[in-house]
């Protein structure tokens, strides 16, 4: 298929105007071109193919030593009034940041060549889908965006010759630390991405057009942009029911969307329809319909076994790209807390020779796998229907030693959203800084959010106010402690327990005892059933509320909330209403 969109060539003549590629070759998404376009990355040595028998059609690739992460002090986002952007993201006007980028971007693809990736987010034909154009010079880029997106003739054929399209600008350039910038232009509906090589900076349908572009659009068009993961569980009678949930890095929110059900949960399937992006709108019946508007998973290699999450690790075993992980001699991968023995020798993201004896970590703790969703063992076969699939209940997620319990219901849409506007979790060891210090990040889209938080906050209320059946809003903590700092919930597949709960109250089926915090499940409807050493007192435990600990919370929140400059009325209300609860 040829490109006949003329807001389509005129703005790629424009961007090849400025990085001054050798060549421009437009992506059509075929079977022959990802072979040819492999075949090259090969033989530069950019990639690494490895073993065909271990691991069929899978490539490895190592990032530059200082790219290895999002930089979330370099992402910014530009719009005419900083007051549009918020004091949680960072800001620049957009005549600004032109003049900043244009001149990094000069010729900075001489000797190089140019791809043009149209793209598709979204199901093929849905009308909830949106089309973006990336021009890049990183074959990397290409590959990566071939399984996170339907890319090629696909995204063309779904545009057609709008002009509602996002366009996005990639350059490798020097790769330096100094100048790489990752720029949103909400109001020109553009991403300009420059000195970086690392996923999480550079593909641009990821968080980029996903979440902050998205956001935006979904602000003003009336509909939701989130980092929510979306999960259908199917009933012994048939019957299936889609929730989402919004988690902070470090919650399992990617464990909990390819969640296997305990044994004891006899006829139930759990389906991943999505694990990080949903977007929703209201459908004709009054519900909150989602979509996944990707077609792959950006996964975080460490800490991903076959204990942890087999359906994500299984998903990885073709056709998939590892990014800074241990290479084996004979052409394996291997990571830290991948439950498998060490190889004897391999080497690790650097690209020095590595053994279990090496004094520093052989897969960076970022390291990353990206893996076609379809094959995943645990694919919702409603992953890609075009109208999406109707939501039951949102989960708002942190991780809290003492504070939240495992399950609390809202009282109401309101009432939820504060619950999302206050989420937070506790650092841990293994983060920078002080053990136990509360991070707030509301919906956990405080790095992702494209505009005025304050705003963001206010559509969710005003989206509750047009929703006919709301979906009921839950809180989960997975992570409360004992006096000896051990968690106390099981967790992993034992999440379903908490689940059957939630879709329990979802379906009117189990009364709940209220709280000032929202409704508490009852201990004896919270399903124990083969739960080995964890006894109903255990249950009792983490189902309890501290006032004092409260007492602290309410001085977090109010704090919390003092920082935003157009906080709605409504949550300031919610806030005055739990206290009250309490007093």
């Amino acid at each position: 298929m040829v490109c006949t969109n003329k807001s389509v060539l005129e703005w790629v003549e424009e961007m090849a105007a400025l990085t001054k590629p050798d060549r421009i070759v437009w992506i059509d998404g075929s079977k022959a071109e990802k072979d040819r376009l492999e075949a090259e990355a090969v033989s530069t040595g950019e990639m690494v193919r490895l073993d065909e028998k271990k691991l069929p059609g899978c490539l490895y690739h190592r990032t530059a030593l200082n790219d290895v992460a999002r930089v979330e002090h370099r992402t910014f986002i530009c719009t005419s009034k900083k007051e549009d952007a918020g004091h949680t993201n960072n800001w620049m006007a957009p005549a600004d940041a032109y003049a900043k980028l244009r001149p990094l971007f000069d010729g900075s693809m001489k000797g190089r060549t140019m791809y043009v990736i149209p793209y598709l987010m979204g199901p093929a034909g849905s009308p909830v889908s949106k089309v973006g154009v990336e021009v890049t010079d990183s074959i990397y880029v290409v590959l990566n965006m071939r399984i996170m997106t339907r890319m090629g003739d696909i995204a063309l054929k779904q545009l057609g010759d709008s002009n509602d399209w996002v366009r996005g600008l990639h350059g490798k350039a020097q790769v330096d630390e100094e100048n790489r910038y990752i720029m949103h232009f909400p109001e020109d509906n553009a991403i300009w991405s420059v000195n970086s090589g690392y996923g999480g900076n550079v593909l641009l349908g990821k968080k980029c057009f996903s979440l902050r572009i998205a956001s935006n659009l979904a602000h003003k068009e009336g509909w939701l942009a989130e980092h929510m993961l979306i999960l259908g569980i199917e009933a012994p009678d048939g019957s299936v029911q889609y929730v989402t949930g919004a988690f902070p890095s470090a919650c399992g929110k990617t464990n909990l969307a390819m969640l296997i059900p305990p044994a004891s949960a006899k006829g139930y399937k759990v389906y991943t329809v999505g694990d990080d992006i949903a977007w929703m709108r209201i459908g004709e019946d009054g519900r909150l319909w989602a979509i996944n508007p990707e077609a792959g998973f950006f996964g975080v290699a460490p800490g991903t076994s076959m204990k942890s999450n087999p359906n994500a690790l299984l998903t990885t075993k073709a056709n998939t790209i590892f990014t800074n992980v241990v290479l084996t001699e004979d052409g394996d991968v291997w990571w830290e807390g991948m439950g498998t023995p060490p190889p004897a020798k391999g080497t690790d993201w650097k690209g020095n020779p590595w053994t279990p004896g090496s004094p520093e970590k052989g897969a960076n703790p970022n390291s990353r796998f990206t893996a076609p969703a379809a094959q995943c063992p645990c694919i919702s076969p409603k992953w890609e229907a075009p109208e999406g699939v109707p939501i039951s209940a949102i989960l708002f997620g942190g991780r809290r030693a003492k504070t939240a319990p495992l399950v609390y219901q809202s009282f109401d849409w309101n009432h939820g959203v504060f619950v999302g506007a206050t989420m937070a979790s506790e650092t841990t060891a293994a983060a920078a800084g002080n053990v136990g210090v509360v991070r707030r990040d509301p919906m956990a889209m405080l790095p992702f959010c494209g505009y005025n938080m304050g705003d963001y906050f206010a559509h969710w209320v005003a989206m509750g106010q047009r929703i006919k059946n709301p979906p009921k809003i839950f809180n989960v903590n997975w992570f409360r402690t004992d006096e000896n700092g051990k968690f106390v919930w099981p967790g992993f597949g034992d999440n379903f327990r908490v689940l059957e709960w939630v879709l329990d109250r979802c379906n009117g089926k189990v009364d709940a005892v209220s709280t000032p915090i929202g409704y508490m499940p009852k201990p004896e409807d919270i399903d124990l059933t083969g739960l080995d050493g964890f006894t109903r007192k255990d249950l009792e435990g983490i189902l309890t509320i501290d006032r004092d600990v409260w007492a602290d919370e309410i001085k977090g929140i109010e704090e919390h909330f003092a920082k935003f400059d157009r906080l709605p009325a409504e949550m300031r209300e919610q806030l005055a209403a739990l206290k009250q609860r309490f007093a």
